[in-house]
């Protein structure tokens, strides 16, 4: 059976867990080879493993989507291995809350980096092979499209109490977004944002206080007080978070040819829930 992406080389950040693992992982099964990463490079080489178990090629490329040459590894490594780019989803990320008056520039840098900084660098590193590949389709007379989904949030859109950094990145994610369709859209590259609302992930499913994640050797709380999160589902139409595979398929709408004509957005994967 051909998938609806076979032939395409994918490469998602933060690809180890989570979200970004069922990304990779639904790409992988319509036919896409991926480029996976994470910071702990036994879980992205754990998601390429299953990656290869669907049939499909994988390579993994660990390390911070932060650090200063990230983005040229990561892109370096799609070509190395396969030869060409075809997706790119910005999805590495966490949360590192804050009221402002108790917002460190710890914080805020931490946020923005993560979030903007380090898919600006990606999409930079990324833009010689667009540029050239166009150039050689549209003299071969094709018109080939490639595909940019950035994950932002609810947060980005509407706003939320507590997030004034994460939700001030996310607002730009959907800004970078909005800018790189404009300037990619005579490259054939759609480029679009996908903001999740609430989606069941460790990062949610821990009571408050309980959960923790690391990151450059910082403890980052994580988790939703039980109460909070029953009346937070209470508030979605659909009457429940959304789940880790339900949010990668929202990404992959904005991957497949049907989605050829649209570029610009933000699509919000929310159960119908906004604030």
């Amino acid at each position: 059976m051909v998938g609806t992406l076979d032939g395409k080389v994918a490469l998602v950040s933060g690809s180890g867990r989570g979200i970004g693992r069922e990304i990779a992982l639904k790409l992988a099964g319509e036919g896409a080879r991926l480029v996976v990463n994470d910071l702990d490079a036994a879980v992205a080489d754990d998601t390429a493993a299953a990656v290869r178990e669907l049939g499909s090629g994988a390579v993994a490329c660990a390390g911070n989507v932060t650090e200063p040459d990230f983005g040229e590894r990561f892109v370096r490594a799609a070509l190395d291995e396969f030869g060409r780019i075809d997706i790119i989803v910005n999805n590495a990320g966490y949360t590192w809350d804050s009221v402002v008056q108790k917002l460190t520039d710890e914080q805020w840098y931490a946020m923005i980096d993560v979030h903007m900084t380090a898919p600006v660098r990606i999409l930079r590193a990324a833009a010689p092979y667009i540029r050239q590949a166009a150039a050689e389709e549209a003299a071969e007379g094709r018109e080939v499209f490639r595909k940019v989904v950035n994950i932002s949030s609810l947060a980005g859109v509407g706003g939320n109490a507590g997030q004034v950094a994460y939700g001030a990145a996310k607002a730009g994610v959907n800004g970078i977004t909005r800018v790189m369709a404009k300037e990619w859209g005579r490259f054939k590259v759609n480029v679009n944002s996908v903001a999740f609302g609430l989606i069941r992930t460790r990062l949610t499913e821990a009571p408050a206080g309980t959960g923790s994640i690391e990151v450059e050797g910082r403890a980052i709380a994580v988790g939703v007080n039980p109460d909070v999160m029953r009346t937070l589902e209470a508030s979605i139409p659909l009457g429940r978070g959304g789940t880790p595979q339900e949010a990668a398929g929202a990404v992959y709408l904005m991957c497949v040819p049907e989605s050829d004509y649209i570029s610009g957005q933000t699509i919000v994967c929310s159960g119908g829930f906004m604030f």
